[in-house]
């Protein structure tokens, strides 16, 4: 009797087993994750969608093929309303393949509280056939928090179809992420996301090929009030029926400072920036009238491409670039003048990773530090942050300006 009770005494007092890789899923003590079982465990367990998360390693998925992930957050109405941090680190080889399902991405619905940020997603392959609300990272974005993360690769679906984020709804905000790749479905599909509705969507880009039948654009398909600004699209753009816009196919909100570059075409209602805007405003955003072969556009003022790649057309619109301060102290965009078209700062200041401006930044600045003749871009690097030729001071205040800065 006494060994028994002995041994129920160690037994109870053994520590309990840690769920995913440790943690307790609370604000200041998160679930961690370090491999493709854990993250796939997610998904499994809607009670933790409510739970703070955050990556430890990158992570390879392509053992989950067709529909064996388990998507975490699968409907709005059990949408994951928890923080998932990235943490700088890489989910590879995300492949998903229905016929027809809905709320199709790592991610399938983002709700209120939710957050997703400093992730990275590489080589996406998402096929959602005849589903909606499709995304490489995240298929519904409903009042959550998208920061800091982008997506490369393919996404396919057939409705609210986007590289990034196949819906931003309502308070939904898309801020400093970018979205790479190929992205086609029939309607409101576009190169960062399909619909921006109420949301915000703030120092983003996309540089992928958009195609679709209706309500296509190289950033946003269809924008539906919210705002969209400091945000730029380079990718081909090609759609069938009508709404195509190099940067918003349909717009019925807010857009500034933004351009676009891309080749833009269409059966009708085709814009070099915007194809159909109602009762929308579009300020002091441009695109290149040479490469998108459009001399029209429902918003924006068309540019040659010599003037688009010229500094003084954006900042005597109030843009506010790096080394000037009638525009603002933010720094927000910087140009390689005569050269390349505007680049948004947050990027070029990561030289190592992406999402955040620190020693391993530094290491490598330090290692370019008084380099000249940095005429092209491709020349020192990317450290002649000011474009002065030259890795000196003025790109050490950038680099400062944005120290240990996570974006």
């Amino acid at each position: 009797m006494p060994l028994l009770l002995l041994l129920a005494i160690c037994f109870f007092a053994l520590p309990a087993r840690a769920k995913y890789g440790g943690g307790t899923g609370e604000l200041n003590d998160p679930y961690l994750i370090f491999d493709a079982n854990q993250m796939n465990a997610i998904g499994a367990d809607s009670n933790d969608w409510d739970k703070h998360f955050k990556l430890m390693a990158d992570i390879d998925l392509s053992a989950f093929s067709g529909t064996t992930f388990n998507i975490i957050g699968t409907h709005w109405t059990s949408p994951f309303t928890g923080v998932f941090d990235g943490n700088g680190h890489i989910v590879s080889n995300f492949t998903y393949t229905s016929t027809g399902t809905d709320y199709i991405a790592l991610f399938g619905d983002v709700g209120t509280d939710g957050e997703i940020k400093n992730l990275g997603m590489v080589d996406v392959n998402v096929d959602a056939g005849t589903g909606y609300y499709v995304g490489g990272l995240v298929g519904l974005n409903d009042y959550g928090i998208v920061l800091n993360c982008y997506a490369t690769g393919t996404v396919t679906g057939n409705k609210y179809v986007g590289g990034l984020v196949g819906l931003n709804y309502y308070d939904g905000t898309v801020s400093n992420c970018y979205a790479t790749g190929t992205v086609s479905g029939v309607s409101w599909v576009g190169g960062l996301m399909g619909i921006n509705h109420y949301g915000t969507v703030s120092k983003c880009y996309a540089t992928g090929t958009i195609s679709g039948v209706a309500y296509v654009g190289g950033l946003v398909g269809y924008r539906y009030y919210g705002t969209v600004s400091n945000c730029y699209a380079s990718g081909s753009v090609s759609g069938g029926y009508w709404y195509v816009g190099g940067l918003v196919g349909w717009n019925n909100s807010t857009v500034s400072n933004c351009y676009a570059t891309g080749s833009v075409s269409g059966s009708s209602i085709v814009g070099g920036l915007v194809g159909y805007d109602y009762f929308g405003t579009v300020t002091a955003s441009f695109w290149d009238i040479d490469t998108s072969g459009q001399a029209t556009s429902a918003g924006g003022t068309g540019k040659t491409t010599a003037e688009m790649q010229t500094q003084s057309t954006f900042t005597d619109a109030g843009w506010d670039f790096v080394g000037e301060s009638v525009n603002g102290t933010e720094d927000i965009w910087t140009i390689h003048d005569g050269q390349d078209y505007p680049k948004l700062v947050w990027k070029l200041v990561n030289f190592i990773g992406w999402y955040e401006v620190d020693f391993a930044d530094f290491a490598f600045f330090a290692n370019h530090w008084g380099q000249l003749n940095c005429s092209d871009p491709i020349d020192c690097d990317g450290a002649d942050l000011d474009f002065s030729d030259a890795v000196d001071g003025g790109d050490l205040k950038i680099f400062c300006d944005y120290w240990l800065t996570g974006f």
